[in-house]
């Protein structure tokens, strides 16, 4: 029978994802998407610590920073509508209180560094070639915090550039981590804000931009996501309703890909646990203080015990509190348990 998809194969990669690793994500929306899926599956995440990242030259200046361990000033950060903001955050670190602000985006910024030094994977999700700069300093912003387009220009980087800023930082990370492995994908999120024609154009300049990073270094690999839905996927049923960004559906099937190519046996053994395990953790019972339901409980509290010796590395707190809280020690203190 005639197949109405077009499919494709993704090539394994030279190296796995294990619950071992130290993973840091970065970039776009779609970087939360994939961060996200592994931070529930008990991977050892940091997720976006500046906040998303639509932008290469953002992307790679919080790099910078977080490996320098510069801490943000008062030249990073501006005022703007009774908020203080960075330049290199999103605006979701944004505060009223100036003193307080750079305590807390400074602190993030430690901790970011901290986990850095260990980190032996890196996901970087790139969303636009476009950028603003500021006029006044030339500063290439992260978040514009809906200040007046008046103070910016706008332009698209170039393949050389985004390679030149992004390598120079990669290298630096690879040498004080020489097993990193870099995967770069390019979000299947369409930015129509720069025209349809000129998002297909920047796209086109990131997926060249990774390519001449994948051939300078063998450690930076490239997973097609972007591919995965507009190639495959190719329809408007896998986008959410601003039909612009891939839906649940869209995300999940991205994720079996990704799943496919970088876990091991293992790992996916692992994985299988965890997903077992989480899924008792949001089971409501009908009678909480049934015999039935508290040996569902206790159970469960002896897997989290012997996956955890088994696993050093995995915790499970949030499970064992769920099954923790809904335990009866005294049982002699309640009548109702047998009965409805």
């Amino acid at each position: 029978m005639k197949s109405f998809r077009t499919t494709f194969k993704i090539p394994l990669f030279p190296f796995e994802l294990t619950h071992r690793d130290k993973i840091l994500s970065i970039g776009s929306c779609f970087a939360e998407n994939i961060g996200s899926k592994l931070e529930e599956n008990k991977f050892q995440m940091l997720l976006n610590p500046f906040g998303i990242l639509y932008n290469p030259s953002s992307v790679a200046q919080t790099l910078e920073r977080i490996f320098s361990n510069e801490k943000i000033t008062k030249k990073d950060i501006l005022q703007h509508n009774d908020l203080w903001h960075s330049r290199l955050h999103h605006t979701r670190f944004s505060q009223a209180d100036k003193a307080s602000f750079l305590k807390d985006i400074n602190a993030n910024l430690n901790d970011a560094n901290v986990f850095l030094k260990d980190t032996n994977r890196l996901l970087i999700t790139l969303g636009t070639a476009f950028v603003w700069e500021e006029k006044e300093t030339g500063i290439v912003v992260a978040n514009c915090h809906k200040r007046p387009q008046k103070l910016f220009t706008r332009r698209r980087l170039t393949i050389n550039e985004i390679k030149e800023s992004l390598l120079t930082v990669l290298r630096k990370i690879k040498a004080q981590n020489p097993d990193l492995e870099v995967i770069m994908t390019v979000s299947p999120v369409r930015h129509t804000n720069d025209g349809f024609i000129e998002n297909q154009r920047s796209k086109a300049v990131l997926i060249l931009a990774i390519d001449t990073l994948c051939q300078e270094e063998n450690f930076i690999h490239y997973f097609p996501a972007y591919e995965l839905v507009q190639d495959d996927l190719r329809d408007y049923r896998f986008y959410a309703k601003d039909m612009l960004h891939p839906n649940e559906v869209a995300v999940d099937y991205i994720w079996e890909y990704f799943r496919e190519a970088l876990f091991s046996d293992k790992t996916e053994e692992i994985f299988r646990e965890i997903k077992k395990l989480k899924a008792m953790a949001t089971h409501r019972p009908f009678q909480v203080a049934s015999v039935a339901h508290q040996i569902f409980l206790e159970n469960n509290l002896k897997k989290i015990e012997g996956l955890e010796k088994q696993y050093d590395y995995l915790s499970f707190e949030r499970e064992r509190e769920v099954f923790e809280g809904q335990r009866i020690h005294d049982r002699n203190a309640d009548n109702t348990d047998l009965r409805g």
